[in-house]
């Protein structure tokens, strides 16, 4: 097959120089034969193709065909060698006359130019009122011009045609003026166009802003900042590159980039920086490598920080091409340092769609607003509150046990001493339970009633009350189980009822004190430390008190609780506390109001409100 091969290539190169009529069936036996043949015996064939491909150039017809028959063998795996740069020489010269036919057919009525596989003589004249002499060169550069760039594609596969062209800035430069030009009016030469871009670059100062560190990297057969960005992810990030902190990509993307086809079920690729060159303007995944700009004699990409995530398809833009990436070396302390000193500081450049940062009004960053209930308690932190909260109505205030038959009964309550009772009620006004209403200065004191003429509360343990002597004392049953409650001490009355009260449960509106103490009732006896008999004065109380006033009677009591009018000749601090609309020289603003968020609609912070099953059972109520 080998000798079949050798003799079909040299009936070739003899016709192409004779230009003999069986040219094109020689050229077809090499295209039939090249596939089953080693690949040394193709490179062998190019090379002898060179001379004579450069000797027929004035040959339009033969000289294209010849080009297209040595791209067959470079795509069949033999090197492009000189033949591959020849071909590229002749695009732009006949690439050049084909540019100048399409000028020319602008310039005489305009309209789509022919097919250049169906150009006539018709249009070599048409174009003559333009071109001139010129005329007959430029319609054979548009009537080789499809198969000149179809070649020239399959050199530029070619990784070591793709390095000679870079080498010559000049000549690629122009080439890619040619092409692109043609690349208007035929879309094979849109490909050939990424082909000569993806030749413009091949090394890369990347410096990446979270860990502060720089590396150089040569890369190859990359088509987009897509493939590249993705490249460098693998290369950089964690213990298996270079221990740039991020996410690294999945492996099937990283193979999809280099050789292997695209996995349908890892096709969707994470991006992990913004793509920024190092003179401050935005490159993006879009572009191309050569596209970064060029900082001091080198290519310098910043990655920065995703300000706007984005992905996109795993693979390479062009399938038959190899892509490869390596990081040559990293530099050291001093090279990062001039290079950071150099380049834009942190934040100056976003992606182009990202929404804009928020500033407040001293023109510092905002943060990003939360949603939901974090929005909630940010937007009430965020200040003190323009307003306190407002005792609640105690007319529209409904009793939970109103319902049921039973209207709660509060034990007596004994008005402090009149030496006191201004104080208690204007100086030291007690603090308001959240969400209640209710003063706290108005509860029992459990610190007050240590001293009384009566049988107190305090005096013996809590656990060994019992709640049906206590409800045989009261007119009528008490719903919650508490004990009667008696005058304080004449040594501890001059005291304000806010200094000691007892702190209270949360979300039940009943002292701690008032409930029964399931510690204290595991023994049937008097507590050691509680005695029947009454204590000696306390050592704070002052040594003269006046007589305690009458007590008042539990139904007033209750009345004065749950009406917005005081109940008998109360004075005016007494007054001020009970009103749904607090006087004017009354403070609204309760301890702690500005640090509380105001309660959702249609959820209540009523004080009467409490679940079921943490009511204590009624003393009547069977078990």
């Amino acid at each position: 097959m080998t000798e079949e091969f050798r003799a079909a290539f040299q009936r070739v190169l003899d016709t192409a120089a004779n230009q003999a009529p069986d040219f094109p069936a020689a050229v077809h036996d090499v295209f039939r034969l090249s596939s089953q043949v080693p690949v040394e015996e193709l490179a062998t064939a190019l090379e002898a193709l060179a001379p004579v491909l450069s000797d027929t150039e004035p040959l339009a017809g033969i000289a294209a065909d010849l080009a297209v028959l040595a791209g067959a063998l470079v795509e069949s795996g033999a090197p492009a060698g000189q033949v591959g740069l020849e071909v590229l020489r002749q695009l732009g010269s006949y690439g050049q006359a084909a540019a100048a036919f399409m000028h020319a057919w602008d310039k005489t009525g305009g309209g789509p130019p022919p097919s250049p596989n169906d150009v006539s003589e018709a249009d070599e004249q048409r174009v003559e009122e333009v071109l001139g002499d010129n005329a007959p060169l430029a319609t054979a550069g548009w009537w080789t011009s499809l198969r000149y760039g179809l070649a020239a594609k399959a050199m530029l596969g070619d990784p070591g045609m793709r390095a000679a062209v870079r080498a010559d800035s000049s000549a690629l430069e122009g080439l890619t003026q040619i092409v692109h030009a043609l690349s208007t009016q035929l879309s094979e030469f849109v490909e050939l166009n990424e082909l000569l871009r993806m030749a413009e670059a091949d090394t890369l100062l990347v410096m990446e802003r979270a860990s502060w560190r720089g590396f150089r990297v040569r890369f190859d057969g990359i088509g987009d900042n897509f493939q590249l960005h993705t490249l460098l992810a693998d290369a950089l990030i964690g213990k298996e590159g270079r221990m740039v902190p991020g996410t690294r990509p999945d492996p099937r993307w990283t193979a999809a980039c280099l050789d292997a086809p695209a996995d349908p079920l890892a096709d969707v690729v994470r991006g992990e920086w913004d793509l920024v060159g190092g003179d401050g303007t935005w490159v993006g995944n879009e572009a191309y490598p050569g596209d970064i700009p060029v900082v001091d004699g080198e290519r310098v990409l910043v990655l920065e920080p995703q300000s706007l995530t984005h992905s996109w398809r795993a693979g390479r833009r062009h399938p038959h091409i190899t892509g490869s990436l390596e990081v040559v070396e990293e530099l050291s302390h001093g090279e990062v340092a001039a290079w950071w000193s150099r380049i834009h500081p942190a934040g100056a450049v976003r992606h182009p769609m990202a929404p804009p940062i928020e500033h407040d009004e001293t023109g510092t960053h905002r943060a990003p607003r939360h949603f939901g209930v974090a929005a909630h308690f940010a937007e009430v932190d965020s200040g003190p509150m323009s307003a306190a909260f407002k005792a609640l109505d105690a007319e529209s205030e409904e009793d939970p046990l109103a319902e049921a038959g039973a209207a709660p009964e509060w034990p007596p309550v004994h008005p402090p001493s009149p030496e006191h009772r201004d104080e208690s009620a204007a100086t030291h006004e007690a603090p308001e339970q959240w969400g209640t209403g209710t003063p706290l200065g108005y509860r029992d004191d459990p610190a007050t009633a240590e001293e009384g003429s009566g049988p107190s509360p305090w005096g013996t343990p809590l656990g060994h009350q019992d709640q049906s002597a206590a409800m045989e004392e009261e007119p009528g049953p008490s719903p919650w189980g508490m004990p009667p409650v008696h005058p304080p001490s004449p040594e501890h009355r001059d005291e304000p009822a806010a200094t000691h009260e007892a702190p209270e449960q949360w979300g039940t509106g009943t002292p701690l004190g008032y409930r029964d103490d399931f510690a204290a009732a595991e023994e049937p006896g008097l507590s050691p430390w509680r005695s029947p008999e009454a204590p000696g004065p306390h050592p704070w109380a002052e040594p003269s008190a006046p007589p305690p006033e009458p007590v008042e009677a539990p139904e007033a009591r209750h009345e004065a609780r749950h009406s917005t009018r005081p109940v008998g000749d109360a004075e005016p601090g007494h007054r001020a506390r009970h009103s749904a609309k607090p006087p004017e020289d009354v403070d609204d603003r309760r301890p702690g109001a500005h640090l509380l968020p105001p309660m959702p609609p249609g959820v209540s912070d009523s004080w009467s409100w409490a679940p079921g099953w943490k009511r204590p059972a009624q003393p009547d109520s069977e078990h």
